[in-house]
């Protein structure tokens, strides 16, 4: 009897011992097969047969918006991406290891899908990986990576800088076709919109607008495999721009404008305004992006702005002409004048008449004298109408032409102005 009971204690002793060694992850590693190296769990597609297609999720969300090169048509992110596939090879029971339901594996140790980016642009540096790969029961793995990310955007620039870029990110398989290996993601777009706008750290010049995704999207190399596709939609935030070119170009018209209103140093003026949008149209070089197939909507403003401010000097230099050449042919007439009263005989000029030969004509009534009266009369009438022609300055036929160029001129500046902040105005509205 005694025997007996020594017999089961001992046997309950080596039950609970063995249990406490099958406790360790190390044992539960050495059941999986994975404490030695093991190449085909490394490079060949882990499911138990070859026809099982296997599911690859990728979710995306961004932590911050680093920048966009208009003159490379670049756009780079810091993102971070999750990736999770099953590995029909590596499973168990948590009960029978003391419950342990997840397993830090190596990445070095199983096989890892081959996802690539199509429009990557990034350094090799710019990637951290997450060293490690969390298994659970199931064989469902899964691991995470930091990557600052720059890819290629065909940028479109025209409403810059009230632009908004969608930006698109197509993953694929380097080597498995839509039969091996499906790429899938565990939300939507709205879902990692949220979340993105949430963590994200930094935004500078451009904000969030939302994240899309799209499975299985048509790509443009012709491959068979299964890809996943996500768009970044961002937008401009054009105040800077505003600030430093739009409003002082505009403030700018609006004293050429102005010029309209004053007589004198009218060229010189526009002369003043034409070199000052000069100046600030250098800043262009920094500020405008280069593109070759579209010009964009600031440059189109740019270029409408010092091309109306160039024409109204030219409109000024003509107008000047037009009235200098108006006041020399006044002037000549005059001397005309001067010189056609100066030629007449001394006889035939006409001369005021005095008091006293009023009353020696009254006293002689005869017919030679009324009619030397008359014509006196006439001939002084004539100088008074010469003399008030001389005196009266009516403007000439160049005087009127140049105040219609001028009247033309500015119904063209106010209707482009009126038209420019029409235009601005739809376009911050409807951004």
């Amino acid at each position: 009897m005694a025997a007996l009971q020594t017999l089961a204690l001992l046997s309950v002793i080596g039950i609970s011992g063995s249990q406490t060694s099958e406790c360790s992850y190390f044992n539960l590693m050495s059941h999986l097969n994975l404490t030695s190296s093991n190449e085909a769990l490394q490079v060949t597609r882990p499911v138990k047969s070859w026809n099982t297609t296997t599911l690859v999720q990728l979710d995306m969300v961004l932590f911050g918006i680093l920048g966009v090169d208009e003159k490379s048509q670049t756009v780079a992110l810091q993102v971070l991406i999750r990736m999770s596939w099953r590995n029909e090879l590596l499973s168990w029971n948590p009960s029978e290891f003391c419950g342990i339901d997840i397993l830090n594996i190596p990445r070095s140790m199983v096989w890892i899908p081959d996802i690539a980016i199509k429009e990557d642009a990034s350094d090799t540096g710019s990637v951290q990986e997450d060293p490690f790969l969390k298994l659970d029961p199931s064989g469902l793995l899964s691991g995470t990576s930091r990557q600052q990310l720059t890819y290629t955007c065909q940028l479109d620039l025209f409403r810059f800088p009230f632009d908004q870029q969608s930006c698109s990110l197509e993953f694929y398989s380097l080597s498995h076709n839509s039969r091996s290996l499906k790429l899938a993601t565990t939300g939507n777009g709205t879902a990692f919109t949220i979340v993105s706008k949430k963590i994200k750290t930094t935004e500078g010049e451009w904000t969030l607008v939302e994240l899309q995704v799209t499975e299985d999207a048509a790509s443009t190399l012709q491959r068979v495999g299964s890809s996943l596709q996500y768009t970044v939609v961002l937008k401009r935030r054009p105040f800077l721009y505003i600030i430093n070119l739009i409003l002082p170009l505009m403030f700018l018209l609006f004293l050429d404008l102005a010029s309209f209103f004053i007589s004198e140093s009218k060229l010189s003026f526009k002369v003043t305004v034409l070199l000052s949008v000069f100046v600030l149209l250098l800043n262009l070089q920094t500020i405008l992006p280069s593109t070759e197939e579209h010009m964009p909507m600031l440059a189109i403003y740019c270029v409408s702005v010092f091309t109306l401010v160039f024409f109204g000097v030219l409109e000024a230099v003509l107008v000047s002409f037009l009235i200098e050449m108006d006041d020399s042919l006044r002037e000549e007439a005059k001397g005309a004048v001067r010189a056609e009263v100066d030629n007449q005989p001394k006889a035939q000029r006409p001369t005021e008449p005095t008091e006293e030969t009023d009353e020696t004509e009254e006293n002689q009534p005869d017919d030679q004298n009324l009619l030397k009266l008359i014509l006196d009369k006439v001939q002084l009438t004539l100088l008074e109408v010469l003399r008030e022609r001389q005196d009266k300055r009516k403007p000439g036929c160049f005087r009127k032409l140049a105040k219609l160029i001028d009247v033309v001129f500015f119904a063209i500046y106010l209707t482009t102005i009126i038209i420019s902040l029409i235009v601005l105005f739809v376009i911050w509205i409807g951004k």
